[in-house]
């Protein structure tokens, strides 16, 4: 069994948001060709995509060429709408979170929908994540802060204690990262700004005392490898033995006590980071994820871990999917 995680859809069209939702300056997409799109915000080109962003048998084929027997579908982050009035972000919520829906239906069971919620808005998130749960999501996809509200903001830690209650697992995924001269070559923003996103906000699940608030039940897997976080675990934990005043916030506990709270995807791409994540984690923490369909994904799913030469047959086994049906409650 081989499960990824960590993927993200784009419908071919959605209804015009300004006229839905209100406001302006809404993501829409330039059809270019049967098979070529590009995601526009306003009038900056924002992402190029193709039918396996949107299309069925599209994925479909590519799982079945990389051995995928199961696929989690999860928003692209630029729909988000954080920033924008929680009137607005709930409407264009329930738009995308129906179309995931229609593409899951067309998966023939291997596509596992996740939705999105208005985050800025903890009660209408929690209303949309009921929703969403009872019409057919396994669970939600969030971005990594809300603005200047990091994880530990109380109306985020009050979300994640309600999808604790409805056993609904939670995808972290980094969006929106600082920008600026030094970020806008390289794609840096991605290659530095998306891990560095990820692991501040394990240190605010960590230090802000969200790991003491919500219960263990909790499952919750943090994007791309957790970041930096493995690698500068120790950094963090001599932190707080030596700076405690100032570093250890609301935590009870130092930061190496919280390492099997939660889960990370294996979009690391090197074995060598992987040998870290599972040395640092555990063999039953990290899930295969590919970042699919997007450039920057891994391709075939689950390379890293085939290829990882330290895991013995049965650590492969749960990297590949039995850690992810028990992120998932399928197993």
């Amino acid at each position: 069994m081989r499960v990824d995680v960590h993927t993200h859809l784009v419908p071919r069209g959605w209804p015009d948001l300004a006229a839905e939702c209100g406001g302006t300056g809404w993501p829409w997409l330039r059809i270019d060709s049967e098979r070529a799109a590009m995601i526009m915000v306003g009038e900056t080109e924002f992402r190029p995509i193709g039918p396996s962003a949107w299309d069925a048998r599209t994925r479909l084929a590519d799982m079945t060429a990389d051995g995928v027997d199961l696929q989690v579908i999860s928003p692209t982050p630029v729909f988000f709408s954080y920033d924008r009035p929680a009137d607005q972000a709930i409407k264009v919520a329930r738009i995308f979170n129906d179309l995931t829906l229609k593409l899951a239906a067309e998966g023939d069971g291997q596509f596992v929908p996740f939705c999105q919620v208005p985050l800025q808005d903890p009660d209408l998130a929690c209303a949309e994540l009921d929703r969403c749960l009872a019409a057919g999501h396994a669970g939600v996809e969030i971005g990594n802060h809300v603005g200047d509200r990091d994880l530990d903001d109380p109306g985020i830690v009050a979300f994640l204690q309600h999808c604790a209650a409805a056993g609904a697992p939670v995808f972290v995924h980094p969006w929106d990262m600082p920008d600026g001269p030094r970020l806008g070559r390289w794609m840096a923003r991605w290659l530095t700004g998306m891990p560095a996103e990820t692991h501040l906000s394990i240190l605010a699940m960590i230090l802000g005392g969200v790991f003491d608030a919500v219960p263990p039940s909790l499952r919750i897997c943090f994007a791309h490898g957790g970041g930096s976080f493995a690698f500068w675990l120790g950094r963090a934990e001599n932190a707080w033995h030596r700076r405690g005043e100032v570093v250890r916030g609301r935590s009870a506990h130092p930061p190496s006590h919280y390492a099997d709270r939660f889960c990370v995807d294996s979009v690391v791409f090197d074995p060598a980071a992987l040998r870290l994540l599972v040395a640092t984690l555990g063999a039953d923490r990290v899930l295969v994820g590919s970042d699919y369909p997007y450039p920057l994904g891994e391709r075939p799913v689950g390379a890293v871990v085939d290829a990882a030469d330290f895991l013995t047959d049965a650590q492969r086994a749960k990297l590949l999917g039995a850690n992810a049906l028990h992120f998932l409650g399928m197993q």
